[in-house]
């Protein structure tokens, strides 16, 4: 899974991976839902922590 991407991303990274806009990953990293490293400005995120946040949303379906 991801094996594409190194092992820590970028959150411009993490939103070409999950498939989702820029804001929308920005807002799961400042909401804490996506844990990151800060590094001065820059957000760096584990793809383990991308990897479970996808395995938690599995069961989490909306209906429409």
């Amino acid at each position: 899974m991801l094996n594409e991407y190194k092992d820590m991303l970028t959150v411009r990274e993490m939103a070409q991976a999950l498939r989702i806009g820029k804001n929308a990953a920005y807002g799961l990293v400042n909401q804490g839902i996506i844990p990151s490293l800060k590094n001065g400005r820059k957000h760096l995120i584990p793809k383990q922590y991308v990897i479970d946040y996808l395995l938690s949303q599995r069961y989490n379906i909306k209906q429409l």
